[in-house]
């Protein structure tokens, strides 16, 4: 393995619950599909926080509801726990180490993209 490549936890499990690896550089087929379905989970993920808002706001759920929204929230929780993982664990050290030396730490706004502080790959295990 050559040391631009890397092992990467992908979004989808074995037929037998196992976890799945890739190891390449990320630009092949395989990453580009796990890239959009890691989006498809987050956006999914957006989606459901939204939902349960609404039916915790409205007041008037039933004990099944709220059993349905657990269940899909733990499902959720799942995808974006793993899609976590598996970006903590790709994150390089120059990420790690924080903003470039003729960068402006304030030139970020809450809620950029990359914005925030970066965690080692430990922190997700």
């Amino acid at each position: 393995m050559s040391t631009t490549d890397t092992a990467r936890l992908l979004p989808w499990s074995s037929p037998d619950g196992n976890p799945c690896f890739l190891v390449g550089d990320g630009t092949g087929y395989v990453s580009r599909i796990a890239d959009e379905m890691e989006e498809a989970q987050l956006d999914s993920a957006a989606g459901l926080i939204k939902e349960a808002r609404h039916l915790l706001d409205a007041r008037t759920w039933t004990p099944g509801e709220l059993h349905l929204l657990a269940v899909e929230l733990t499902s959720s929780l799942t995808d974006v726990h793993r899609v976590a993982k598996s970006r903590g664990a790709r994150l390089t050290m120059s990420d790690v180490d924080g903003p470039e030396a003729d960068e402006d730490p304030g030139d970020h706004n809450i809620g950029d993209e990359g914005s925030g502080p970066r965690l080692p790959a430990e922190a997700f295990g």
